[in-house]
């Protein structure tokens, strides 16, 4: 156990390869399910207009209206959002890494947040790096488990305001240069969406933005995705878990985790089809039912934490030259 957080330490290295290597000795038309989904593009478009749409149609509402649509409407488009931008930065939606950055940034616009070019950087290092205490950004920090602790509140808190969370564990990865020229275009493009919103739309559907983005990553069942893919709720040395359940029809099938891990350059509508390539590999694994039934099991089950992961030591990662090498897909 690791002494800071209080992880599960462990000495052998992140699964996915070897079971990729597995399903395509076992399957090798696999491969096949590979590619890339131009008409992703026309899903982001969609849903951020429908984002802008309903901002418009609040800019005058009472604050329980924007807040209530914003929870039950706004959450799930922002979440299927960050799916799409998670596609993107797979470069799964076009062939030209450039495009894939710039559709990433035009769907972040309704989330406010500018996190479209981190999070691809971030996260593809979480692939390559998963559990290593210095690269993945998915690990909380010590300080972070320490405050959090396993008192329900203060996981309900956590969870609302997790995508103030996350910023806290960008100077913890000191090995990955943050600022580049991506982010700050994705910077430029979020401050003037921001002063343009703010001048037609007005505070009022600013706010039913800013709260669609805060639930979708937060306190909401779609949120509970964070804790689903990771964190160790079931016995055993699995430390991936999928989720099967109704909301993959409005979260373009990211509940499918394990067989992302394992073939990232399959795009999103193609997912189903791998985990029923290789039923031998993946009806055996532990995997979810409900996002709502774990969110509660999380912050009211003290036996469950922050501290409920895998990790592993910096040493078994790899050296500073090789962070900006990390591939983008498997």
């Amino acid at each position: 156990m690791d002494q800071d957080t209080g992880f599960r330490r462990v000495g052998w290295r992140e699964p996915h390869r070897d079971r990729t290597r597995a399903l395509l000795a076992a399957h090798p038309e696999a491969r096949a399910l590979c590619g890339n989904a131009p008409g992703t593009a026309l899903f982001v478009v969609g849903i951020a207009a429908a984002q802008l749409g309903l901002a418009f149609a609040l800019r005058q509402s009472p604050w329980w209206l924007v807040l209530g649509v914003a929870w039950a409407i706004g959450a799930v488009a922002d979440h299927a959002l960050w799916v799409l931008i998670h596609d993107c930065a797979h470069d799964l939606v076009f062939r030209r890494p450039a495009a894939n950055q710039w559709l990433g940034i035009f769907a972040n616009l309704p989330i406010l947040f500018p996190a479209a070019v981190s999070f691809r950087k971030y996260h593809l290092l979480h692939h390559a790096w998963q559990g290593s205490e210095d690269l993945d950004a998915d690990l909380p920090g010590p300080l972070e488990v320490r405050l959090v602790g396993n008192v329900w509140w203060r996981k309900a808190l956590w969870l609302l305001l997790f995508f103030v969370a996350q910023t806290t564990r960008i100077p913890r990865l000191r090995r990955v240069r943050f600022l580049d020229r991506w982010y700050a275009a994705n910077l430029a493009a979020q401050l003037a969406f921001l002063a343009a919103a703010w001048a037609l739309l007005g505070p009022r559907a600013l706010a039913y933005l800013f709260a669609s983005s805060a639930f979708a990553i937060g306190l909401h069942p779609v949120g509970a995705r964070w804790i689903q893919e990771h964190y160790l709720v079931f016995p055993g040395d699995q430390e991936t878990f999928s989720y099967y359940g109704p909301m993959n029809l409005l979260a373009f099938n990211v509940g499918y985790h394990n067989e992302h891990h394992d073939l990232m350059r399959v795009p999103w509508f193609r997912l189903p089809a791998l985990k029923r390539l290789a039923p031998e590999l993946y009806e055996p694994l532990h995997a979810h039912r409900s996002w709502t039934k774990l969110l509660l099991r999380f912050v009211f089950d003290p036996s469950l934490s922050l501290r409920s992961r895998m990790s592993r030591p910096p040493a078994l990662a790899p050296p500073p030259a090789s962070v900006a090498a990390a591939p983008a897909a498997g």
